[in-house]
């Protein structure tokens, strides 16, 4: 029969003694002594557990507490603790939350706050240079081994990102067709120039709104899957089991994606310059009088071959972004639920974000360059 834990300070000899069975079903004995405990003065107290018969996880969590608060003090040192129990300890206090961190966010101080965040993007930003990077050295790889390459997974990737996101690809941008033509069209209406309704469409489609509306489609659908994918993948603890095998994660899980999406979305791109040159049509014959066959007979006049080329090449480019993002913050999961949902709703904002600079980028490049 085990006696109840027990708490002993001698303040004359700066010494603590902890003695029985630190279990949780006895534990309601000492707890509310340890929380009235107030250690100001600075004193190098010692610790003897040498009485110590019991000990498991909720008790080693109230030591734990315990240490912390002497430590403020001053801790001498910890005598008389079996290693079976000195392990359960270290391990407890390696994943025990700080009772300091778990209070209101308000009461740290603002500069501190502005500290740690930043330290924690850089950190972000550095982890994510080192998967792109690892991606990277992983792709010549995967090409020099003809096994690694993985085709049915990327032709299973491409049905799943690209070919079920035809409908609302085609839809979204047939839509914004129909926009372009119709609030652009009627000032030129008004004027008498209703014909240029078809450069206004043309460019605007093929040069920005196609890739950018279709990036932006497909980061938001596709990119959350891939997330929540590898991101339950870490909760389940499959993906250390792939590490288990010997068998890569980056090279698993990472790259058929990528080339899925690298394949796709140009794809998905020149649908919706189709979709959105419909539209446009569609649009300027029942509500400009311009003619379904006159709109298609100036598109060669409207654009320039670099100006359908342009939207082409940004499709692969935003495609390796989204799908570099999305991967990188399913890996960055935690086990929980919350940090799945959490990690999911980040992707897409980052990807969106990350798009959308990339986007303007090219704008600032092409027009240099007189394209």
């Amino acid at each position: 029969m085990h006696s109840p834990p027990t708490i002993l300070f001698d303040e004359h000899r700066s010494a603590i003694q902890c003695a029985g069975a630190w279990r949780l079903d006895l534990l309601s004995s000492v707890e509310k002594q340890l929380s009235a405990i107030q250690l100001t003065r600075p004193v190098r107290w010692s610790i003897d557990m040498t009485g110590m018969q019991q000990l498991d996880f909720a008790g080693a969590l109230l030591l734990t507490q315990l240490f912390k608060k002497v430590q403020i003090s001053g801790l001498e040192e910890i005598s008389g603790l079996g290693q079976e129990h000195s392990q359960l300890l270290q391990l407890v206090a390696q994943h025990a939350l700080d009772a300091g961190t778990i209070g209101d966010p308000a009461a740290i101080p603002w500069l501190e706050r502005v500290g740690r965040t930043t330290a924690n993007q850089g950190r972000q930003v550095v982890e994510l240079l080192a998967f792109i990077g690892e991606t990277a050295l992983s792709l010549p790889n995967v090409l020099q081994a003809g096994k690694k390459l993985r085709v049915p997974e990327i032709i299973s990737a491409i049905y799943h990102g690209g070919v079920t996101a035809v409908p609302i690809v085609a839809l979204l941008t047939f839509l914004m067709g129909v926009v372009i033509a119709f609030q652009g069209g009627r000032p030129l209406d008004e004027y008498g120039v209703n014909i240029f309704v078809v450069d206004l469409v043309v460019l605007t489609m093929l040069r920005e709104m196609a890739p950018l509306i279709t990036a932006i489609i497909v980061a938001g659908r596709t990119g959350s899957a891939y997330t929540a994918e590898i991101g339950t993948m870490i909760v389940t603890q499959e993906v250390d089991a792939l590490r288990a095998m010997a068998i890569n994660p980056i090279e698993f899980l990472v790259l058929p994606k990528f080339w899925a999406l690298v394949v796709s979305l140009p794809l998905l791109t020149l649908l919706a310059d189709v979709m959105g040159v419909a539209g446009g049509i569609l649009i300027s014959q029942l509500a400009l009088g311009v003619d379904a066959v006159d709109f298609i007979e100036r598109i060669p006049t409207a654009m320039e071959p670099s100006s359908f080329w342009v939207g082409i090449i940004k499709a692969p480019i935003f495609a390796a972004l989204i799908t570099i993002i999305s991967c990188y913050r399913g890996f960055q999961v935690k086990s929980s639920a919350e940090s799945v949902g959490r990690e999911t709703t980040i992707s897409v904002v980052q990807s969106i974000f990350v798009v959308m600079v990339a986007d303007a980028l090219f704008s600032i490049l092409f027009n240099e360059l007189d394209l």
